[in-house]
């Protein structure tokens, strides 16, 4: 039986749906002032949206493009103590779409230069006891910079963008391969792990700092970066890795807690990114489905996973999911069966 420090999970993650109404729209609920949100509309097709603190409010990134950051002054226009706030965006609020938005909690707020690393990051907003940071930096195209993280842990998961020009969304993820430092993968793509020593300079991250190569994509000269670092948590949070069966008895994923939140990606094959939640999908099965690197409206049906009370099942042949003898990578938050409060997490 999993037991951890964090007996409310919602005080760091949570998940909240909402309806579009074409003018200023106060999203309240949330439970913390998010320093990370993810918008993604559910009944029609539209790009995702990324906000964060350190950025700013207005300054917006796409998962599904490999586009620079942009300011929409319709957008996310404020985060506030329980929630953030809309513009009349169509991307993030045309009046009757349903959308989603995943947020997290970092420092509360833009945090300060971290001058852990070779580069001082501009901004670091951390949060320990979550396992969650966000880093500003600025690239100087020198193959083994490090940047400061903050957590003081090694980060399970490091998602960087560069947001003053076009270029991908690279994932390093700690079960990616059995080196997992030497390889990257796309966010913004369905493509396959791919080997580059440009990316992470083929050095895995510490406690203190994540490594970054020469590539254009973690290290241009005088561009900016924003970079999302997690380390798993006890009982909140899990950064795994599993082999697909390609059977509809697929594999059960022990995550020592319910999920509330999961991404898996096929890391050995073509295939999309797909993110489930269980407030899309309150109940088993799970089928609701967004991916990350499409623009595509939800979809549901024919693909069910199950979400238990201590990890998932997979019931499922489809080679997104359970592609046999692949290796699938995941990223998922959720809720202790025990906290150290003794308070139990039921079954779904």
């Amino acid at each position: 039986m999993a037991y951890t420090t964090i007996n409310k999970s919602t005080d760091y993650f949570n998940t909240k749906l909402y309806t579009g109404n074409g003018s200023t729209n106060a999203q309240t609920g949330v439970g913390f002032q998010p320093d990370f949100t993810w918008l993604k509309a559910r009944s029609e097709s539209e790009y995702h949206f990324l906000y964060d603190a350190i950025r700013g409010a207005t300054k917006g990134l796409s998962s599904d493009l490999t586009a620079a950051e942009a300011t929409y002054s319709d957008g996310l226009t404020a985060f506030a103590s329980d929630g953030f706030t809309l513009g009349s965006s169509n991307g993030i609020n045309r009046s009757g779409t349903t959308y989603a938005s995943w947020n997290w909690k970092a420092g509360t707020g833009q945090g300060s230069s971290n001058t852990d690393g070779t580069i001082n990051t501009t901004y670091t907003s951390v949060n320990t006891t979550a396992g969650f940071s966000i880093s500003k930096y600025t690239g100087n195209a020198t193959s083994g910079a490090t940047v400061g993280h903050g957590l003081g842990t090694t980060p399970s998961l490091i998602i960087v963008k560069k947001t003053s020009g076009s270029d991908g969304w690279v994932v390093y993820h700690h079960r990616n391969t059995s080196a997992p430092e030497t390889e990257y993968l796309r966010l913004d793509t369905t493509d396959a792990t791919a080997d580059n020593l440009g990316e992470w300079n083929d050095t895995a991250p510490s406690s203190n700092v994540f490594t970054i190569g020469n590539s254009g994509r973690t290290n241009d000269n005088g561009a900016t970066y924003i970079a999302y670092c997690f380390a798993e948590k006890t009982g909140y949070s899990k950064f795994g890795s599993y082999t697909g069966n390609g059977n509809a008895d697929g594999s059960f994923i022990y995550t020592g807690f319910k999920p509330a939140f999961v991404i898996f990606k096929n890391a050995s094959s073509t295939s999309f990114w797909q993110m489930h939640d269980s407030v899309r999908d309150p109940f088993n099965e799970v089928q609701k489905r967004l991916a990350p690197n499409s623009s595509d409206a939800e979809g549901s049906g024919s693909i069910p996973i199950d979400f238990l009370s201590n990890g998932i099942k997979l019931r499922t042949t489809a080679t997104t999911w359970n592609e046999s003898g692949s290796n699938f990578i995941y990223m998922c938050f959720g809720q202790s069966l025990v906290g150290s409060n003794n308070v139990p997490c039921t079954a779904r």
